[in-house]
């Protein structure tokens, strides 16, 4: 049985004070259990201090973003080296506000995932459809050609330390929501697609919801069958809603 994994994304929000009252509060709220695992993803000025605040925890931290270049000259970005020197343990890569509003494209997103995993750490990869793109019934070829773009420079069987997140791009901090059995559709063509070239990599391939999750919707969602877990956005910097998601993830392993 595959893993559950509940990932908070704190996005572009924060500051010391805000972020050790919600660091320790999520300590005390939340506490993680074998087959349900936790993670944090802070912005890059931060990572010290939820390293410092978690170490010891069982609540992991990461990174929101990382170059798709080494350790150089490459002024403002921030390398994968540099994030596991911090003990991220993860880092997600191609988040729809990456692609959509920092125009990142498809190779720039596998360059991401390479270094990623490169440097150790889980490459946590977003791919997700528009409202136009869903509404013209093209979700499937766009999620497929975000997922080859990975493969095809990577390989399959580089998933094997991967997470990937669907995440529909219209139901990001808009209140909408895939309902579960739309989130399950598009889940399970994910790990179709991955099982057609590697049948073990996609049995243990974990895949995640986000969009709009919420304490009330969270159940349902991770009760389908290809729903590992999920990817949170707003309702992770609310310590009892992201420890009550956590707890939706427990109750249905």
């Amino acid at each position: 049985m595959r893993d559950k994994l509940v990932a908070g994304n704190w996005k572009m929000n924060g500051n010391l004070a805000s972020n050790q009252a919600l660091l320790e509060a999520l300590i005390s709220a939340l506490t993680p259990v074998p087959g349900v695992r936790c993670a944090v993803c802070v912005p890059f000025p931060y990572l010290a201090q939820a390293q410092q605040a978690l170490r010891g925890s069982g609540i992991a931290w990461g990174a929101q973003d990382l170059c798709q270049f080494g350790d150089g000259a490459y002024t403002g970005g921030v390398s994968a080296a540099m994030l596991a020197d911090f003990g991220c343990s993860c880092v997600i890569v191609g988040h729809s506000e990456r692609r959509h509003v920092f125009g990142e494209n498809d190779e720039v997103v596998a360059l991401k995932f390479a270094q990623a995993l490169k440097a150790g750490l889980v490459p946590v990869l977003c791919v997700g459809e528009t409202l136009a793109e869903r509404e013209s019934g093209v979700t499937e070829a766009v999620v497929e050609r975000q997922l080859d773009a990975v493969i095809g420079a990577s390989g399959v069987a580089t998933l094997t330390g991967a997470v990937v997140a669907y995440e529909p791009v219209w139901a990001i901090g808009t209140g909408k929501t895939a309902t579960p059995d739309e989130a399950q559709a598009v889940h399970a063509f994910i790990r179709g697609r991955v099982s057609g070239l590697n049948p073990a990599v996609a049995s243990g391939l974990l895949i995640l919801y986000g969009g709009s999750v919420k304490a009330g919707n969270a159940a349902r969602l991770f009760g389908m069958p290809d729903i590992d877990g999920g990817l949170i956005g707003g309702a992770a910097l609310d310590a009892a809603e992201f420890a009550a998601i956590y707890r939706c993830a427990q109750q249905v392993t």
